[in-house]
């Protein structure tokens, strides 16, 4: 990969895939959803962190500060759970939060299931990062990329990131005429 290919971040937050008992299935899928939609060249990190906030805030740091990654996408720990800490660690972490991408995720999955309400994906940013927290569903991952993905590469343009560019028969990249 090109060292100045756009870096993407990708943390599964859970557990048992953090001690090797769970398959991570989040991970691959949001690579995999990349891989199905962007154009433009990109090199991924992957992390996989239990559910532990310092752990979380610690994953997102080093992706957002240290790899440089434009965008950094979690998933799991969204839900209700007492151990569900990741919009917690996100907006730690972050100095804007965007809560749209939230409210849009939500409003997209509802249309499947009526426990979305009971999700707290989140989105903020950090320096020229956007941090986006996802579901640990693979299908549910699909389902909230689909609805916010059009936004993403203009929201990386206005934090100063790289030009995403995306497969236009899958998603049409939102950018304003000039």
């Amino acid at each position: 990969m090109n060292p100045t290919s756009p870096r993407i971040g990708i943390v599964t937050v859970s557990d048992r895939a953090s001690r090797g008992e769970y398959e991570d299935r989040g991970g691959p899928a949001i690579r995999e959803y990349l891989d199905e939609v962007l154009a433009c060249p990109f090199a991924v990190e992957s992390q996989i962190v239990p559910d532990e906030r310092e752990r979380v805030e610690d994953a997102l740091r080093s992706l957002c500060d240290r790899s440089a990654c434009c965008l950094v996408i979690t998933t799991g720990g969204t839900g209700p759970a007492p151990r569900d800490v990741t919009p917690e660690a996100t907006e730690a972490v972050c100095g804007k939060m965007m809560p749209g991408f939230g409210e849009r995720m939500r409003e997209v999955s509802f249309q499947k299931v009526p426990t979305a309400i009971l999700s707290r994906q989140t989105a903020g940013i950090r320096g020229r990062s956007l941090v986006i927290n996802l579901p640990g569903q693979p299908r549910a991952i699909r389902e909230c990329l689909d609805g916010v993905f059009a936004a993403i590469p203009y929201c990386i343009d206005l934090i100063g990131g790289p030009f995403l560019t995306t497969r236009e028969d899958r998603i049409v990249a939102f950018r304003p005429r000039k």
